[in-house]
């Protein structure tokens, strides 16, 4: 994650639709530029060469995407950012045919504008609700998807209605049979929110993993954790490969481990649903 800048005008910047500035900013830490929203550090892009990952969760699931079969993907994107998972899918596998689902328009443009996609790429860009967009998309897509990457947030929390089982649902019909969804979820100690997300994925798609840094799968810090789900299997072999993919330290947790993670959560509905935890500010400054 980035760090909390001061509030300037001398970078590339939108008012968003919904409340809020979204602002383009040179990395502090590595090459590139970072999309800061509201403060909150979304997502990180190397124009030079998208196919370097910095914040360590899109890292973890550059690394699941890398094990998918070999060759061009049909990937949907729920939540735009600074397309930093399109652009690498298009660096790494030409050829693939992606859509990404972006809330806000001024967002999109100010990416588009300042951040552009590399000639060639095949990345459509749809404005709208997430949920709702995925109700709108082409039948042609139904059960077509590889990959489907779910990281929308609103400010800093994900919202409720992008929760639930009624949701997740509605991505497993876009999935092929073995099509993996990525999903990414923050929570913080005690892990109330990312345990009831588990259980619900589960639910719908009985193959889960979960990849994060160990000290926040146990618990003991607020983080990021990747949820990796399927129809199918996961293959066995991603295991020893996603681990030294890294960063380290790295914790990859599947079948019995994630059965007792989720132990005695309850499934997310429509009816119950509530966004993720809003993070410290602190988090932001490390």
């Amino acid at each position: 994650m980035g760090r909390t800048r001061a509030k300037d005008t001398e970078h590339p910047h939108a008012r968003l639709d919904h409340g809020g500035i979204a602002r383009i900013v040179p990395s502090e830490f590595t090459s590139g530029f970072e999309l800061i929203v509201d403060d909150t550090p979304q997502s990180h892009v190397d124009l030079d060469d998208p196919t370097h990952l910095h914040f360590e969760y899109i890292v973890r699931m550059g690394a699941v995407i890398d094990q998918l079969p070999v060759g061009p993907l049909t990937a949907l994107h729920l939540g735009a950012g600074a397309l930093t998972i399109p652009r690498y899918i298009a660096a790494t596998r030409p050829g693939s045919r992606q859509q990404v689902i972006e809330w806000e328009a001024p967002l999109a443009a100010l990416v588009r504008e300042n951040l552009p996609l590399p000639r060639g790429a095949s990345v459509r860009i749809r404005i709208g609700d997430a949920r709702e967009g995925v109700q709108r998309l082409p039948a042609a897509l139904k059960g077509r998807c590889d990959l489907i990457v779910s990281d929308v947030y609103s400010g800093a929390q994900t919202p409720a209605h992008l929760t639930s089982a009624e949701f997740y649902a509605e991505l497993r019909e876009i999935l092929a049979p073995t099509g993996v969804l990525l999903v990414n979820v923050a929570d913080g100690p005690g892990l109330a929110f990312a345990r009831r997300q588990v259980a619900t994925i589960t639910h719908v798609l009985p193959e889960v993993a979960l990849l994060a840094d160990t000290q926040v799968l146990k618990g003991r810090r607020f983080g990021n954790l990747v949820i990796a789900a399927s129809a199918s299997p996961l293959p066995s072999g991603w295991l020893p490969r996603l681990l030294a993919a890294g960063p380290h330290p790295a914790k990859i947790a599947q079948g019995a481990e994630v059965r007792a993670f989720a132990q005695g959560a309850g499934i997310v509905t429509d009816a119950d649903a509530v966004a993720s935890p809003r993070p410290d500010a602190s988090i932001f400054l490390r």
